[in-house]
């Protein structure tokens, strides 16, 4: 089937409100589609994250149904016409996705063709583990193995090394240089403001940032908003 999936690297950028640098982005992915089922659990407090998602969202147009308002999860994930993962800790969410049995289920219904957006973690969960999450990990979810709908990973909300800073500790770029010390998936390090559009084998960056993208034992390589990463789905 034709897999669609928009994956945000963070729902805001510094001076603009949610979603807003990337509203355009996000009506044109969902087209026809204005009911979207909201997957609050990457918060401790869902009601208030669905309903903050709520208020933002409906302004461009969406009903926002939050999974934690449902009495049955995967009756309405398998009557959704699409599915958005909000950012917050992967670690809670990963817990939450696998102690609901949803994690499984909404794996098939993307595959299946269901059109799937996320920010942060919510696109973290779409890659083969949750390895290059920022988060700490304040639970123990049963696996580090998520969604696997990419065969890469991302490092949500990419920073650049800072010249300047007399910060001694490892850099994001040491990080990920440390997780390919034992792995060998491609991390994409998506930089606030930019996000992924999948469209069956293709991808392309949108937004306002460009990506890094580290290759196990090759130096870094940058991609402006526009590139063409489909070569990714492939890896």
């Amino acid at each position: 089937m034709h897999k669609r999936l928009l994956l945000i690297s963070s729902s805001r950028i510094h001076g603009q409100e949610y979603m807003a640098y990337c509203r355009q982005d996000i009506l044109d992915f969902w087209g026809p589609v204005k009911e979207l089922l909201f997957i609050p659990y990457a918060a401790f407090d869902q009601a208030a994250y669905t309903e903050m998602v709520r208020s933002r969202l409906e302004p461009f147009g969406f009903q926002i149904r939050g999974l934690n308002e449902v009495a049955d999860p995967l009756a309405a994930l398998a009557e959704a016409q699409g599915v958005f993962t909000g950012g917050g800790n992967t670690f809670l969410l990963v817990h939450t996705l696998y102690q609901t049995a949803v994690m499984a289920a909404l794996r098939e219904r993307v595959l299946a063709g269901m059109p799937y957006m996320g920010s942060s973690a919510g696109s973290n969960i779409t890659c083969p583990t949750l390895k290059t999450t920022n988060d700490m990990p304040i639970i123990m979810p049963p696996s580090f193995e998520t969604l696997g709908l990419v065969p890469f990973q991302i490092n949500p909300h990419y920073l650049d090394p800072d010249p300047t800073s007399t910060h001694m500790g490892e850099t994001r770029a040491d990080r990920i240089r440390e997780f390919h010390q034992l792995n060998s998936a491609p991390v994409v390090g998506l930089r606030e403001g930019g996000l992924l559009r999948v469209e069956g084998d293709q991808m392309q960056l949108l937004g306002v940032s460009g990506v890094r993208l580290f290759r196990s034992g090759e130096s870094p390589e940058e991609f402006a908003p526009g590139a063409d990463l489909s070569f990714l789905l492939q890896a």
